[in-house]
């Protein structure tokens, strides 16, 4: 008789406390990742996943938004619910005016499905390559065809060290393409990499924008996290127009002690000390990225 299947491993939540920002954010600024996770009762997860998270509902996002003086988020489905966006919707649906959306959706997806997330708020569809759970590369191309009508982006959980093969498929694309965190490899692979330079090329042919995000998931050092420094400073000065910052709450499927959310925030002003060049990649960037109002629009 075969063994029952593993279940995937439990992972911490988020630590509670969250530091208030040691500079001064700026009116609107959005952060661009972040993950709520409902009962399971409701939420059933994936078989597929490769991790389980406890509850991260939307009540403990908001108010760590609030913490860091953020007025914006943005949600992005994570891999734990596969194609089910129940969970990210009625967050998004609970909160128009502060609260944009990635969904994941299968590559047969109906038009009707389509605009119905449209209309709660969702500007993208991610492909996760990185965890279980999600849509698989080779439907980027068929996907992005479905997307491009809505003006949406895809956003892609990929590691750099793989771009000099994804990269020509990336240029070809009808659509923004936003690659996550940085790249998602690690810093000891070195700015030089072909896979990041492969990225830092995408940026500045305006073919790509990132996610300054994730900086532990790259970290080879541990907190403060420093070492990411050379990454975020090459990213920018490639595109700052095509920047944007992202908590990664509730961090997910991270091992050893979990860091508080303003550390990560802090970061920003080494990587970018200009205020105004700070401000552009927290307001007007994704402003512009995800459709929230701008100051001229109202």
């Amino acid at each position: 008789m075969s063994a029952p299947p593993r279940e995937p491993p439990p992972c911490q939540g988020p630590n509670p406390f969250v530091s208030p920002p040691g500079f001064a954010v700026p009116a609107d600024a959005c952060d661009t990742h972040a993950h709520v996770i409902g009962p399971a009762i409701r939420f059933p997860m994936v078989a597929s996943r490769s991790y389980t998270p406890p509850p991260a509902p939307e009540s403990a996002y908001l108010g760590m938004l609030d913490s860091l003086n953020m007025a914006r988020g943005v949600l992005v489905q994570i891999s734990v619910y596969g194609t089910d966006n129940r969970c990210m919707i009625e967050s998004l649906n609970a909160h128009p005016g502060r609260l944009r959306g990635v969904a994941v959706v299968a590559p047969d997806v109906g038009d009707g499905e389509l605009e119905a997330l449209h209309a709660a708020g969702v500007r993208g569809i991610r492909i996760n390559v990185l965890f279980g759970g999600g849509v698989a590369i080779d439907e980027m191309e068929r996907l992005a065809a479905r997307v491009a009508p809505l003006g949406w982006h895809i956003q892609l959980l990929i590691d750099a060290r793989n771009l000099p093969e994804l990269g020509p498929r990336i240029m070809k694309l009808p659509v923004e393409v936003v690659i996550d965190h940085m790249g998602h490899m690690p810093v000891s692979a070195g700015v030089a990499h072909p896979g990041f330079q492969w990225m830092l090329r995408l940026l500045g042919e305006g073919r790509a924008w990132t996610k300054l995000s994730g900086a532990y998931r790259i970290s080879q050092a541990g907190a403060p996290f420093h070492d990411t420094l050379d990454f975020a400073k090459a990213l920018v000065a490639a595109a700052p127009e095509r920047c944007v910052w992202g908590s990664d709450w509730p961090h997910v499927s991270v091992e050893g002690p979990m860091f508080n959310t303003g550390a990560l925030l802090d970061l920003l002003p080494l990587w970018v000390p200009e205020a105004a060049l700070r401000n552009r990649i927290l307001v007007d960037n994704p402003a512009r990225l995800y459709g929230f109002p701008t100051a001229t629009a109202g």
